[in-house]
């Protein structure tokens, strides 16, 4: 998923979690907080996915960074 399309879903997510509680506020319902408690999970999840999926974009893949990292790591002890 794009940072966009992740975005987008969280916005949904969100407003869905919203109805939510206002449904919540009306009269203690376990169903709905059990609802509410995998929307937040899934949030979660959706959050990081896109702080991921930024860092990738602007850092490149997680096996590039290691593989510089250990390239200059092995130069600063040649050093």
């Amino acid at each position: 998923m794009t940072p966009d399309q992740i975005h987008d879903e969280i916005e949904r997510i969100s407003e869905e979690r919203q109805e939510l509680w206002q449904r919540l506020s009306d009269g203690l319902d376990p169903a709905v907080r059990e609802e509410i408690k995998a929307l937040d999970a899934h949030l979660q999840e959706l959050w990081q996915a896109l702080r991921m999926e930024k860092a990738r974009l602007r850092f490149g893949e997680r096996e590039d960074i290691v593989r510089r990292a250990r390239a200059e790591e092995r130069l600063e002890r040649a050093a």
